[in-house]
């Protein structure tokens, strides 16, 4: 893309807020708790499908806000590197250890860290891996643990389906692909919440994953099962044992973030939108078409972490220099006028959504997420008949990190 005769060029000294003039956009704190959607528009009318932004800690960073451009960075990792390694504010000592953006910008031995041939070996092993814990029941278990949730509430004619369903389903499911024992599902959803929450005991929660993770990994040794963490430990890829651990730290946050997420805003939608709820109903509408618009209206990631420049470069405009760090507007690119002109037009069976991420490093668990809340929505609206809003629409709000929107509760009424 070629500069615009209105929006020149952009310099750089190393540094992606250098030369813009006014203050740049922070991607935390209270504004962007609340209204990150304004925050995504303004950057746009300013700088384009690319702008300066900063992270917690006011740490220097690219937001890439048009579709085209998240396209062309997730697509091409030769020149977006996902190897924090290359992170000129890390190498060169300006991010602290204790940096609440370490748990999701940092280097670990895992595949979404690193490119080519050590990425497509590590990433056998987690494909691999799914698919074998996919074909051994998640239907089933998302079954059983959804009708469990329920039986909690079913008697109270009253719920919060945020707290009292979508927090928790998806990690009792993982508890059961990993190996883990149901009862550290809650304190994992916490810690989970907690990581992608920032703050300052974002690392406190990582290094407590990891703990209970590491203690798995020891014992699937002696013990080994049809799980997904036995998967890991008897690949052919011959992964060692801070791969293991990185590789279930990775599917156990990525999957119970979205996945939790994901449900919590389709059952928002159905639940706001009465024509949507009689079309599942009564059979005219399925789970799947609601799903896909709210992977693009609403993704479960609203910014994902992130590429490094691995030279100079061109994007949107702005010159990018080797290093810098950028962060991937799914959000705002899902909402780019230049593809999406009219977000009130239909975008039924349109898949080209960013939700799941694009390229060599796109979700490779998101079939098994997508199951789990096909049962979820399924089972509740069976067992729950005459499921309906407790509280008007309008009343409903979202709390947002730099990562992602997330629903803060979902009151229903039901008879009993």
């Amino acid at each position: 893309m070629n500069a615009s005769p209105d929006r020149p060029l952009q310099p750089s000294s190393g540094c992606p807020v250098a030369h813009h003039g006014s203050e740049p956009a922070r991607l935390y704190g209270p504004e962007a708790a609340t209204d990150p959607g304004s925050i995504y528009e303004r950057l746009r009318e300013e700088h384009g499908s690319v702008a300066p932004v900063l992270l917690e800690g006011d740490v220097p960073a690219w937001l890439v806000l048009g579709y085209r451009d998240n396209r062309r960075v997730l697509d091409n990792p030769r020149q977006f590197s996902r190897d924090a390694r290359i992170w000129r504010d890390w190498a060169e000592g300006r991010i602290e250890e204790t940096s609440p953006l370490i748990p999701m910008l940092g280097w670990r031995p895992d595949c979404v860290s690193q490119d080519g041939e050590p990425h497509r070996r590590l990433r056998a092993a987690v494909t691999d891996g799914l698919r074998a814990a996919a074909a051994r029941g998640v239907r089933r278990h998302a079954t059983h643990f959804a009708n469990k949730q329920i039986d909690a509430f079913a008697g109270a004619g009253r719920a919060d389906l945020v707290q009292d369903y979508a927090e928790y389903l998806p990690m009792l499911v993982l508890t059961r692909i990993l190996g883990l024992p149901e009862a550290e599902g809650r304190d994992l959803a916490e810690s989970c919440a907690r990581v992608l929450k920032g703050g300052e005991d974002a690392l406190v929660h990582d290094g407590r994953i990891k703990e209970i993770l590491g203690r798995l990994a020891e014992r699937k040794r002696t013990e080994p099962g049809g799980d997904f963490t036995t998967a890991l430990l008897e690949h052919p890829a011959g992964l060692d044992e801070d791969e293991v651990v990185s590789h279930l730290r990775l599917v156990l946050i990525a999957a119970h973030t979205t996945a939790s997420n994901l449900l919590a805003r389709v059952l928002q939608l159905i639940l706001t939108d009465t024509t949507r709820l009689t079309g599942l109903i009564g059979g005219q509408l399925t789970i799947s078409a609601v799903m896909e618009e709210v992977m693009w209206n609403s993704p479960p990631l609203a910014v994902l972490p992130g590429r490094f420049a691995a030279g100079d470069l061109e994007l949107g405009g702005h010159r990018i220099q080797e290093g810098d760090l950028l962060v991937l507007g799914l959000a705002a690119g899902n909402a780019d006028p230049e593809i999406r002109p009219d977000t009130g037009v239909s975008v039924q069976g349109n898949q080209a959504h960013l939700a799941f991420s694009s390229g060599p490093h796109e979700c490779p668990g998101q079939s098994i997420g997508q199951s789990v809340i096909e049962i979820a929505v399924d089972v509740l609206l069976h067992r729950l008949p005459g499921l309906a809003l407790a509280v008007p629409p309008e009343e409903l709000g979202s709390t947002a990190s730099t990562w992602e929107s997330r629903l803060d509760s979902l009151p229903v009424e039901f008879p009993v």
